[in-house]
């Protein structure tokens, strides 16, 4: 397959690297604690590797899987190392109590990240609306995604069918506030009764 690099060593970050590297990606973590990430990688295995947090990504798709409030700041950190690559942005900027959102319209996470990135750097927003422990589960389940540049977008979209999720396009970075929104109302329904174990899907009747 290919070489996928994630920035972070949180929940999400094993469950999208260890998903991946269960078909066929090799994973690259990259964390400001490097012993974390070597942790994941040994848990992971599959040849899954740890690079220097701020250096180059190996992989062609760059997952920033860290929270959101750090985002920006540690994409702006890696700078010129990040140009020719694909960013997928997971984050969901919750308030406090995650009844709504600390972004507003027109300047979601992953539009903030597209303006500290290089010139030229895709930005895709995917894997917000996925719970880490029903992402785990290596179920089939619906991946809402949206962001700018077709050819990133169709790329994000490819990865995304390797790991056995069905990639629905919902749109151009615009639309990434939305997909905010919908992280809001997949957590409204988790605490609500629905529990942890659900996912959002789209489905023709």
């Amino acid at each position: 397959m290919t070489t996928i690099s994630i920035i972070g060593s949180g929940n999400m970050a094993r469950a999208i690297g260890a998903r991946a590297a269960n078909h066929g990606h090799t994973i690259e973590f990259m964390s400001r604690n490097t012993a974390k990430a070597q942790a994941l990688a040994d848990q992971i295995g599959n040849g899954a590797t740890v690079g220097t947090f701020g250096a180059r990504p190996a992989g062609d798709i760059v997952i920033v899987a860290v929270l959101f409030a750090r985002a920006v700041d540690v994409v702006a950190r890696y700078g010129d190392a990040l140009t020719g690559k694909i960013l997928v942005d997971i984050t969901n900027p919750f308030n406090a109590d995650a009844s709504g959102l600390v972004t507003t319209e027109g300047n979601s996470v992953s539009q903030q990240i597209a303006a500290a990135a290089p010139v030229g750097v895709h930005v895709v927003k995917a894997f917000n609306t996925i719970l880490h422990d029903v992402l785990a589960q290596e179920k089939p389940v619906d991946v809402f995604f949206a962001g700018d540049g077709p050819e990133a977008k169709a790329r994000v979209a490819a990865f995304l069918e390797s790991l056995d999720m069905r990639p629905l396009d919902a749109g151009g970075l615009a639309m990434t506030y939305v997909l905010e929104w919908a992280g809001i109302l997949l957590v409204g329904l988790a605490n609500n009764g629905a529990g942890f174990d659900i996912a959002l899907e789209a489905k023709a009747l």
